[in-house]
């Protein structure tokens, strides 16, 4: 049941607007539209005349496939489920995209040894070209799988109301609107300086909760008074995938907010690798903070950003409104459906 104090309105009437901007976007065109002359569909086929599929179906099918399922278990006993098939759906496009990426980084690779090692042979030309062509039509093919990823992605998010994230990684491609990128690979591709569809150049506010957060009104609406103060800022959560973290993640993933989101999960184990974290947060020199009320971890970081002289913007459990009549949901399980 969705409740009457929610702004998010009944979902499937926001498919219409859905398909009605979307389809055929400028994205699926580019992806779509305009393929090579000549590709090589699989390692060791001969270069052909391949066509890609049409971009308007391209599109609606694979939103269609994420509406279906909603639509199919939406008051029936197996609605409770629908999110978690979906994201399946959704991870799939994103474990091909990846393993494509992985072929083409190794083609890229021989291909960057031929170039290295040049001979004045027909041998050597054609092999040369062959990888060439191999590379950019994997490279084809990732964008068109990446694309079709991100938007059913965004039929994910209007369905469950939260922002799709792989299970691991990061996902970043030309077409993301919101980019959710592994704590790791952040780090990484700022201390490298590369990659910059991987490196958020905007000020950083950090944002932690505790998984069990069910007011969701007053974040979102001081998330918005601070992006009107720092419109370009990239959010840094502590990576958790239900309660006050998820809800800030749902607002960085909304179309007229489109933040990007930086999940800083633990990565590895004990009580000591959560307060490293903590410094890290603080090491990246945010212009603010928002802290919900929640464990020691919670309090330490309020500490550490304090004494780094953060703006905090801090959050009571008690100051919370209360859950509305009839609505029975455990808060850390199903979390109320947002605003698309």
């Amino acid at each position: 049941m969705i409740s009457s104090n929610s702004p998010r309105v009944d979902r499937f009437a926001d498919l219409a607007d859905l398909y009605a901007e979307a389809v055929a976007t400028p994205e699926f065109q580019a992806a779509f539209g305009d393929p090579m002359a000549l590709s090589i569909v699989e390692p060791g086929d001969e270069p052909g005349e391949h066509e890609m599929p049409e971009p308007f179906a391209a599109q609606a099918e694979c939103g269609g496939i994420i509406a279906a399922l909603f639509d199919l278990f939406t008051g029936t006993r197996l609605e409770p489920f629908a999110p978690d098939i979906a994201w399946g759906f959704v991870n799939s496009f994103h474990f091909v995209a990846g393993k494509i990426a992985r072929r083409e980084d190794a083609i890229a690779e021989e291909l960057g040894e031929f170039a290295r090692s040049p001979e004045p042979s027909e041998i050597y030309a054609t092999s040369l070209e062959e990888k060439q062509l191999q590379c950019h039509s994997l490279a084809e093919q990732r964008d068109a799988i990446e694309c079709m990823r991100d938007y059913a992605a965004e039929m994910y998010r209007v369905l469950s109301g939260w922002p799709w994230s792989p299970a691991r990684g990061s996902r970043a491609s030309s077409v993301s609107t919101a980019s959710q990128i592994a704590a790791q690979d952040f780090l990484r591709e700022r201390a490298l300086a590369a990659r910059e569809r991987h490196l958020p150049q905007g000020p950083i506010v950090v944002f932690s909760g505790p998984a069990i957060w069910e007011d969701w009104q007053p974040i979102w609406e001081r998330l918005d008074q601070i992006k009107a103060r720092v419109p370009h800022m990239t959010l840094v959560t502590t990576g958790q995938r239900k309660g006050a973290d998820a809800i800030a993640a749902a607002w960085a993933a909304r179309p007229e907010n489109s933040v990007p989101l930086v999940a800083y999960g633990l990565y590895g184990s004990g009580r000591k690798t959560a307060f490293t974290r903590n410094r890290k947060l603080a090491d990246l020199k945010p212009v603010e903070a928002i802290l919900c009320e929640g464990s020691g971890l919670q309090a330490n970081l309020y500490q550490l950003l304090r004494k780094a002289g953060v703006p905090i913007h801090a959050f009571k459990k008690a100051e919370q409104a209360a859950r509305p009549a009839g609505d029975t949901r455990p808060g850390a399980r199903r979390p109320l459906r947002v605003a698309a």
